[in-house]
């Protein structure tokens, strides 16, 4: 909602402090004193430009008789002191108009730089000024009815984005910025939920200017056995049999016995790109870095920010004369994107001491790489690394999945495997494990956009037993998850969390309770791709789909 238009001067805050009465117009500070002060003032008035011009008279004199200036009688000092006295008077009683005038200018003026200059950044910074000129730029609204508040963040008098600052109350902020909105837009947000959020824990952390919160059911499916554990995984999803598909291929791990895990890597990683004069200048920061005798060094720049934070390794790339280095750091608990930054910042300022002809490009040059397919992820891994098999047995694909071994080892070969290449999938070779991975990160109150590569899985079927038992892996290079920090500490999040018995960070093993968590997530996989696998097989898809995910409802008649 762009509501930083420019007021018009009459909407403007007043330069000065409303008086009890209103003043009529054109009036000034002086023009409401008592009658007895008016000949006080002409008084001091007259004495001012009287001593000041018999002062005037005297130096004359003393310069044409050759008399220092300096030297002066009892008269003229009484003169001067007349003269400092009543100076001070009239600038007492007549500046105030001069200073209130100033701050209107400077009022105005702000403005202006606002709309033609720099936009929102400056008016930041004007915020950071004094109070009393603060104020004039943005009234203090706290005490103010909401219907007067709405007006003015409807006209642009006051900024959207700075409502829960001036007002101290988020949801009260969030209620007045919900009504601008519709006002301003001529749209109904009826059906967007209002109360039951506490808005204040979002508060410039996970969302900017709230007018509500979208409801996403949470279903729970399981138990799911996980290396001699039972879990029950909540999902948070708005299709329909994914829950249900996944609970099915719980109850069919679980009757054969269950399944295991293990986490191969546990690193996230940064990659800022540096430019060189030279394509040589850039190779030789490339052979610094990896020589394993410089690790150290490294490493205790890039740990010196967090108590958590520990440099793995440093993968680099050459672009001409470009360089990008892949900074790969365990996070404990914590997604650690974050944390990989501020590392990656503190070597950077290092080898800018060292390589004073580098020139920071970015951060981040995608050689990381976030939130993008990317081979770089399929390959070396990012955040953790996990991989997750079981053993189906025989009788229980026919009883709970109605499917055999053979078709289902045919049906993976063909579709996961053969049909991901045709379609030259990058990080695709399996059923579906986005759908998995993204109710479980809306759930525990992950970064969704890092299902991207947080979905990368190969599912492998085969034979095992003499041909009479189903072997079923899924193999996940970059599951990205945390246990702290981010969305995974509001309340419905954290009963997630809780609910898995991994919420907030492991004081016996930092890292221990993420690295669970990315386990359970490969776990969940593992038993939705079995379920679909198997529905496909056995012709019960598109049966499933037509029954939980096929809406009866008018639409239309729902939206009005």
């Amino acid at each position: 909602m762009d509501v930083r238009r420019r007021p018009s001067k009459a909407l403007r805050p007043a330069p000065k402090e409303p008086s009890s009465a209103p003043e009529p117009t054109g009036a000034k500070a002086s023009d409401a004193l008592p009658l007895p002060l008016y000949f006080t003032n002409a008084l001091f008035f007259t004495l001012f430009f009287s001593v000041a011009y018999y002062l005037l008279l005297r130096w004359r004199d003393k310069i044409r008789n050759s008399v220092p200036l300096h030297v002066v009688t009892f008269s003229e000092l009484a003169a001067i002191l007349s003269l400092i006295a009543s100076f001070i008077y009239l600038l007492g009683f007549f500046g105030i108009d001069f200073v209130q005038s100033f701050i209107a200018r400077a009022s105005n003026e702000a403005w202006d730089l606002v709309d033609e200059e720099e936009g929102e950044d400056h008016r930041h910074r004007l915020m950071a000024c004094s109070p009393s000129i603060a104020d004039h730029i943005i009234p203090a609204v706290s005490s103010a009815e909401d219907e007067e508040i709405v007006d003015l963040v409807v006209k642009g008098t006051i900024p959207s984005y700075a409502l829960e600052e001036q007002l101290g109350d988020c949801k009260r902020a969030v209620r007045i910025r919900r009504e601008a909105l519709q006002r301003i837009t001529r749209r109904s947000l009826q059906g967007l939920p209002l109360d039951g959020f506490d808005y204040g824990s979002i508060l410039k952390q996970c969302c900017e200017m709230p007018v509500g919160y979208v409801q996403i059911p949470v279903g729970i499916a399981g138990p799911l056995l996980l290396d001699s554990f039972e879990y029950i995984v909540p999902m948070a999803t708005t299709e329909g049999c994914i829950v249900a598909s996944t609970n099915r291929g719980f109850k069919g791990i679980y009757a054969s016995g269950g399944a295991t895990s293990t986490i191969l890597r546990d690193g996230m990683t940064r990659a800022p790109v540096v430019r060189f004069p030279s394509a040589s200048r850039a190779c030789h920061l490339k052979f610094f870095l990896d020589n394993p005798s410089n690790f150290q060094t490294l490493a205790d720049e890039f740990n010196k920010s967090s108590n958590f934070a520990r440099l793995q390794g440093v993968q680099c790339s050459i672009a001409g004369k470009n360089l990008y280095m892949r900074f790969s750091c365990t996070t404990g608990d914590a997604m650690g994107m974050n944390m990989v930054s501020k590392g990656v910042e503190n070597v950077l300022a290092y080898l800018r001491n060292e390589y004073p002809d580098m020139d920071i490009i970015s951060i981040s040059g995608n050689f990381c790489s976030d939130k993008k397919p990317a081979a770089i992820n399929w390959i070396e891994g990012r955040g953790k690394s996990a991989v997750c098999e079981a053993v189906i047995k025989e009788e229980v694909l026919k009883k709970v999945f109605r499917t055999s071994v053979a078709t289902l080892v045919e049906l993976n070969m063909l579709k996961n495997l053969a049909g991901s290449a045709v379609a030259g999938a990058l990080g695709g070779f399996n059923a579906h494990a986005s759908n998995i991975v993204s109710a479980i990160f809306i759930a525990t109150g992950q970064d969704p956009a890092q299902n991207v590569e947080s979905s990368h899985c190969i599912t492998m079927m085969e034979a095992v037993n003499d041909g009479k038992d189903l072997h079923i892996s899924v193999t996940m290079p970059s599951i990205e998850v945390g246990t702290i920090g981010g969305g995974t500490q509001l309340a419905s999040q954290s009963a997630c969390l809780d609910l898995l018995g991994v919420k907030g960070a492991s004081k016996e093993l930092p890292g221990a309770n993420s690295r669970l968590l990315a386990k359970i997530v490969a776990g969940s996989v593992l038993a939705g791709e079995l379920s679909l696998m198997a529905a496909i097989a056995s012709g019960q898809l598109v049966q499933s789909h037509m029954k939980y995910n096929r809406s009866t409802k008018d639409v239309s008649k729902v939206g009005s």
